[in-house]
């Protein structure tokens, strides 16, 4: 078959922006595309973040875009990243859409935990750059995508657009539109009287539109008018039509579930291998461990713990209530008990964090707890540490848990999203064929995941089954080659259907 065009539109991508694994997924997946032969171009807003990533930036062309009722221009840059991991394979290409009044801020969303104002008019304007520089590309190259990825509210509009104001451009009856759920609790909810900034038709703004309860919802209007709809794991593709994760649009998702599909991100393998990674303090692989216990070692010194056979559990994520963060502060205590030690790595919700550190003070010998963001202790926390908490209420896929199976470091997960699609629960019979992966439970509670780390420290004891459980998760294919044939199905069956 002909490789397809593709057209990936974000509000991040990695390493240029970003904020969390939004851009992370949008980075693998494009280069995994381009791996397959597949002609990717991803365009998102020109941030201050780029300037120290870049290794080259080209102005390449000039817009004129409308913006609620008047025009404001921008520049469109062509990005070249500093380093490739190889540079004779095909790459994506990175365009940016330079509009300073809008994005030549400090923040990508939000500055000192408030959103800005006026998001709506900036990734309005953003949606419509992105269909100009189409129109712009048809003129002067003749590339039309096939295929618009688009990914959360923040791209929401390109479908509506491409259907109302951009529909009488050549291209707008041949590109179809992929639309990535990644969290649907965040939607781009809005007042109703921002609605004139859209420069739509009112009969937009309709319970099967634009409208949710009286106010504007741009993930609404996506999910809605997109030709087909992805998300981040297939248990909550199914989650999300249930009324306790749709965060109300569970009805709107149902009934575009024939059109639907939930497919695992992938990680980058080549940034995340224990067997060739530079942060760690020696490298080991599922053939030969013995640098497990030296990054181990290391680890527990750089806590202040002595370094030894103490098992010793991690915990490196956003320190927020969704998270389960208070799950993990419930039942130290008890697995402190067994020995164990802790270390926690992240930022997040102030009540939280005071949590965490008063945690640390009644158990400090213990316990470490880190509040900040480090991606080289992240990595040697990966390596080092023996068990790894991911204990979420809610998780559409999750990351950590791919990296800790990467690095034979033993996930132990709530049932809930890509966790229950990426951990295999112990069981003495999937541990004895090495199919077990790690340790899954079910209630959001403390005495859930404290039976369960009880349950994982027991077998901690028995280094045959540990091991098993160790290789299993090193074997695991977690990058990205797999879910972007899922994807390439996806994009043809969607160009196939009318």
């Amino acid at each position: 078959m002909a490789p397809l065009k593709i057209l990936m539109v974000a509000s991040e991508v990695a390493p240029l922006a970003k904020t969390g694994g939004l851009a992370d997924m949008v980075s693998g997946l494009s280069s995994a595309l381009s791996d397959l032969g597949h002609d990717v171009r991803i365009v998102f807003p020109r941030y201050p973040s780029v300037s120290s990533q870049a290794h080259r930036v080209e102005s390449v062309h000039s817009l004129l875009v409308e913006d609620g009722g008047r025009v404001r221009s921008s520049t469109v840059e062509r990005i070249w990243l500093r380093s490739a991991a190889d540079a004779s394979k095909p790459r994506p290409a990175f365009f940016a859409i330079r509009q300073d009044d809008y994005f030549g801020r400090r923040g990508i969303y939000q500055e000192s935990g408030r959103d800005y104002p006026d998001n709506l008019a900036r990734f309005a304007y953003f949606c419509r750059a992105v269909l100009d520089l189409v129109v712009v590309w048809q003129r002067k190259e003749g590339w039309v995508p096939d295929v618009l990825h688009a990914h959360d509210w923040q791209g929401g509009l390109i479908p509506i657009y491409l259907r109302s104001q951009y529909a009488s451009r050549g291209f707008a009856a041949t590109v179809r539109t992929v639309l990535t759920l990644h969290n649907v609790g965040y939607q781009g909810i809005f007042p109703a009287a921002q609605f004139p900034l859209l420069g739509l038709d009112a009969n937009y703004f309709a319970p099967h539109g634009l409208e949710f309860y009286g106010s504007l919802n741009l993930l609404k209007g996506g999910i809605l008018f997109a030709d087909f709809l992805t998300t981040v794991s297939p248990t909550y593709c199914r989650e999300i039509q249930t009324s306790e994760f749709g965060f109300g649009l569970e009805g709107v998702l149902g009934e575009r579930r024939d059109r639907m599909v939930g497919i695992v991100n992938g990680i980058d393998t080549d940034t995340w291998n224990p067997e060739t990674d530079p942060l760690l303090p020696a490298n080991y692989s599922a053939r030969n461990l013995d640098g497990k216990a030296t990054c181990k070692n290391a680890l527990q010194r750089e806590c202040g713990f002595p370094a030894g056979g103490t098992p010793l559990l991690a915990v490196v994520s956003r320190l927020v209530s969704q998270k389960g963060i208070d799950l993990v502060v419930g039942a130290t205590p008890s697995f402190l008990k067994d020995g164990a030690q802790l270390v926690v790595l992240g930022t997040g919700e102030a009540e939280v964090e005071a949590d965490l550190r008063m945690l640390e003070q009644r158990h400090s010998d213990s316990v470490r707890v880190m509040i900040n963001f480090d991606e080289g202790l992240a990595h040697r926390i990966q390596a080092g540490a023996d068990m790894f908490l991911v204990p979420s209420r809610y998780e559409p896929c999750g990351l950590t848990q791919l990296c800790s199976l990467r690095y034979g470091t033993v996930p132990i997960v709530r049932r809930t999203g890509g966790l229950a699609d990426t951990v295999v629960g112990f069981s003495d019979t999937d541990a004895l064929v090495g199919n077990a992966t790690g340790f899954v439970f079910d209630p959001p509670s403390s005495d859930a995941l404290g039976t369960s780390v009880g349950l994982a420290l027991s077998k901690f004891r028995d280094p045959e089954v540990w091991s098993s459980l160790m290789l299993a998760g090193m074997r695991r294919e977690v990058g990205w080659a797999e879910p972007a044939k899922q994807y390439v199905d996806v994009y043809r069956g969607t160009i196939g259907r009318k």
